[in-house]
């Protein structure tokens, strides 16, 4: 499994650099989102997007770096949904070059173990459904599906997914 620490973001401009590049990284994702046009993928957005949702009730942003300091990946975590009251994985991204190298795996069992040792019972995340590879990916490791809705930002089809944490 690959080593890797997970820090809150500074908001430098190095750093803000390196998460561009991770977009960039992924660029199948961006079209799915709808959110980045994979190829003008501007610095002052990414902050100010990472800044909201850092700064969001009950958010939290973690940039995740390997033993080298390089950044692999980025989560976006909810610790109380306002209406099941679970914690929600709102984005998990590793950078393209990376992907099926276990490092989504590993992020996710991060992910997993945090809350489970907060005594948490369950953990959600919705899926665009227009994103198969995540659909999969999320399958793979236990997650299932327990709803099909719009996402309440954007409207796109989402696949809403549970995973028993006790």
């Amino acid at each position: 499994m690959p080593a890797l620490s997970l820090t809150p973001p500074r908001f430098t401009a190095e750093e803000i650099g390196e998460v561009v590049g991770l977009y960039a990284g992924n660029p199948a994702y961006c079209r799915a989102a709808g959110e980045y046009d994979p190829e003008d993928i501007r610095a002052d957005r990414v902050e100010a997007d990472l800044r909201e949702e850092a700064g969001g009730e009950g958010s939290e942003v973690l940039l995740a770096r390997d033993e080298r300091g390089r950044l692999v990946g980025l989560l976006c975590l909810l610790d109380r949904h306002p209406v099941d009251a679970l914690p929600w994985i709102g984005l998990l991204m590793v950078h393209g070059s990376l992907h099926g190298k276990g490092v989504g795996r590993r992020l996710a069992e991060l992910v997993e173990e945090r809350f489970r040792r907060e005594g948490r019972t369950g953990l959600r995340l919705a899926v665009l459904e227009n994103n198969p590879a995540a659909l999969a990916f999320w399958g793979a490791l236990g997650w299932q599906e327990i709803d099909r809705r719009a996402d309440t930002r954007l409207g796109r089809g989402c696949v809403v997914m549970h995973k028993q944490l006790a």
